[in-house]
């Protein structure tokens, strides 16, 4: 059994907010890819039906003025496991399948939050954050530093994205699968080996492409970077959901009698979409919407588990996804003609990529059944950058002064107990934005307005921008020239953050 901590309720102060902690609740946050604000059916889509995820949201606070910290996956991840801005340095953009580990083990993350505290903690899925120490890495050895390093116990990830190579699995620090005799490389800036390429052989690809991911072709499908050997290793895309959910799964069950944070980074549905065949065809909407299904089934599958366990009331699940939605996103796999209305980011302006608020706005849900309020709606203002100080307040963890800078504890907001949430939000897409108090402002920037590869507003412009959020959520009118006092103010709010050290 947990063990849990009776009598008079532990009290911790972060800043000018107490919380109080009376046990150690099982954490699972369920981190979607491109997942948009408007894909799920709890969250008003119509054309898709997502049963398990409006499910917690109905035994949960959906949250409707939630964030990322970035329009992209690779910073958006880092600031929400170290709570410092992924801006604040040069090299966390969109990382390469061969890049090095992004975040310093020295400083504190999330997951050493809760270690610290007791907890024994996973990453599977999704990694996107860098492994090893330089891009000569060795993939055919010990591939390390990279999770277990960052404060995860155990690890069972994909390197990148889906469709970057190295296209295996890495638990711990090796390759599952991995024949010696046929070992691996990986490069991004030559050709390597004598793999097909989409560029050299098109008619070997079963999944077309509408721009780039020309480079080694794996199942079928081309990706991004080249990739020799490692046959034996490399994944079936269509099973990619039912691997690592079954690994999540077996996860939970093995750590039922202790308390355990699991950071599930699902692959859906991030390009390229290739779901298993029983969710093929069942949106109606093309392999986007199918891979929703799957990502819906996924989210259901680790529900369950939690239920049978025994584990629900002692156990925190908060679904969210990495920054905001893109269709078109290098594969001809028909996501824009079949989308047939569906809006995958609401009413707002923007998606992926974009400054715009479809750029970081995403679903956000947190259940805790008999601890959290079933079937609400919350407005209040959240940002994942504030996981890392929010449960170390919670946990009753210190965290040193220079670490974690950019992260509130918001845990009240998190449960449904505070209403209001953050006082001001900054977001980045490349272009940085602040808002505050339904106010945001875009600083100008000299980067593209629209981007046609994805068919997506940016939101850059070399004049400042000013929205009103709150009547004007879509981001159509600019009142910038309108209130240049309101500019100046929130332009030397931004800068007062920034010199944050």
């Amino acid at each position: 059994m947990k063990k849990i901590i009776f009598g008079v309720f532990a009290f911790c102060t972060l800043g000018n907010l107490q919380v109080f902690s009376q046990d150690k609740p099982n954490v699972v946050f369920i981190y979607a890819d491109d997942l948009g604000y408007g894909d799920l059916s709890c969250y008003g889509a119509t054309k898709i039906s997502t049963p398990n995820i409006d499910a917690l949201a109905k035994k949960g606070t959906l949250f409707t003025n939630a964030h990322t910290t970035s329009a992209t996956c690779t910073p958006s991840r880092y600031s929400l496991l170290t709570g410092r801005y992924a801006w604040r340095r040069d090299d966390t953009g969109i990382a390469p399948g061969d890049s090095p580990l992004l975040i310093d083990t020295s400083n504190t993350t999330l997951p050493k939050i809760f270690k610290q505290a007791g907890y024994n903690t996973a990453a599977i899925g999704k990694w996107h954050l860098g492994l090893g120490n330089n891009k000569k890495q060795d993939w055919n050895g010990d591939i390390k530093p990279g999770p277990v390093e960052v404060g995860f116990n155990y690890s069972y990830i994909m390197a990148a994205t889906l469709d970057r190579v190295p296209t295996v699995f890495i638990e711990q620090y090796k390759i599952r699968d991995l024949d010696k005799k046929d070992p691996i490389q990986v490069n991004y800036q030559k050709k390597i080996g004598t793999d097909p390429t989409g560029k050299e052989n098109p008619e070997l690809m079963r999944m077309g492409l509408s721009k780039g991911h020309n480079n080694t072709i794996v199942n079928g499908i081309s990706r991004i970077g080249w990739m020799a050997g490692g046959h034996s290793a490399r994944w079936t895309d269509q099973n990619i959901a039912d691997t690592i959910t079954n690994r999540a799964t077996a996860y939970i069950r093995k750590n039922k009698d202790n308390p355990f944070f699991l950071y599930f980074a699902s692959g859906d549905p991030h390009v390229p979409r290739d779901p298993h065949p029983r969710f093929v065809g069942k949106s109606g909407m093309g392999p986007r919407g199918d891979a929703i299904l799957q990502l819906d089934w996924s989210v259901g599958e680790i529900v369950k588990t939690i239920e049978e366990q025994g584990l629900t009331k002692n156990t925190i699940i908060i679904f969210s996804s990495d920054n905001g939605p893109v269709l078109d996103d290098g594969y001809a796999d028909g996501a824009v003609a079949m989308a047939k209305g569906h809006k995958a980011a609401g009413i707002y302006s923007g998606g992926k990529y974009s400054i715009y608020e479809a750029g970081t706005r995403v679903p956000f849900i947190v259940s805790w059944p008999g601890k959290v309020a079933g079937g609400k709606t919350s407005k209040a203002v959240l940002s994942q950058i504030d996981f890392t100080a929010s449960f170390a307040a919670y946990l009753n963890v210190a965290i040193a002064a220079d670490q974690a800078i950019d992260s509130e504890n918001q845990i009240k907001a998190y449960l449904g107990k505070d209403k209001k949430g953050r006082k001001v939000l900054v977001e980045d897409a490349g272009t940085l934005a602040i808002v505050k108090k339904d106010w945001k402002y875009i600083v100008p920037s000299g980067g593209p307005s629209y981007d046609t590869f994805v068919d997506i507003a940016l939101g850059n412009s070399v004049k400042p921008q000013l929205y009103n959020l709150k009547k004007d959520p879509s981001e159509k009118n600019n009142l910038a020239e309108k209130y240049p006092n309101k500019v100046a103010m929130l332009s030397a709010d931004l800068e007062s953050i920034k010199k944050r050290k």
